[in-house]
């Protein structure tokens, strides 16, 4: 595809490297000289110094030929007034990052199709990291409401031994979230998970699950018999 990455800040510089790491064409718009020079560098991607606001720079940007533009200035207003530039271009899909959630209808009205709230995301990932490190998110969905979660199955875990379909029907809870798949560490093997396929020590499982109801999630997955020998 071909996309445009409106600001090489942090955020916007590290998506640009995952996605000219798989294969996209992509234009980074930048004010700052020294930070164009340093996403070249870094990644290869075509950087334009401007203004993501001015038309001039968006044409040169060849905005009319986006197939998704992504907004991921500091502040709100340029995000927006990019949006808007980016709506009378008629771009098929675009998606904004917000800082002040106050903007959410603004950036509705403006014909954004994904508004990332950067904030939620990192509390997001600050309350997992401290209260279930066992647990890794492997991507965000839906805006931060949803993640893709991996995690390890300990080895007197109470789950080991039953197939999805069992473990399922142990708690309501279980009934909101998506067992995606298995990696068996012994065969490196990557099994989609069915109704039928068990859970061994070892294994990590890869699930789809809200942020709201992760700890309790983990808790019941790694729940562990208790030793006997320390009665």
């Amino acid at each position: 595809m071909y996309i445009i990455v409106a600001g090489g800040g942090q955020i916007g510089s590290q998506l640009v490297k995952e996605l000219v790491d798989n294969k996209h064409d992509v234009v980074v718009i930048e004010k700052d000289q020294i930070i164009c020079d340093e996403i070249y560098v870094k990644t290869g991607a075509v950087v334009i110094n401007g203004g993501i606001t001015s038309i001039s720079t968006l044409k040169e940007a060849n905005i009319e030929k986006a197939d998704v533009a992504v907004a991921t200035a500091d502040n709100d207003a340029d995000n927006l007034s990019f949006a808007l530039l980016c709506k009378t271009f008629n771009v098929p899909r675009i998606i904004a990052r917000m800082r002040n959630p106050e903007y959410e209808k603004s950036y509705k009205v403006a014909g954004v199709n994904a508004v990332i709230r950067v904030t939620d995301l990192l509390v997001n990932r600050l309350m997992v990291a401290v209260e279930d490190p066992e647990v890794n998110r492997i991507t965000t969905l839906g805006d931060g409401k949803a993640d893709i979660f991996k995690l390890i199955i300990p080895q007197r875990a109470k789950i080991l031994g039953k197939n999805i379909k069992d473990i399922v029907q142990l708690n309501p809870i279980f009934q909101e979230i998506v067992f995606i798949a298995i990696i068996d560490p012994i065969t490196d093997e990557f099994i989609i998970t069915k109704g039928n396929t068990t859970i061994k020590s070892g294994q990590e499982i890869i699930f789809l699950c809200s942020n709201m109801i992760i700890s309790k999630i983990v808790n019941l997955l790694t729940e562990q018999f208790q030793d006997r020998r320390n009665l």
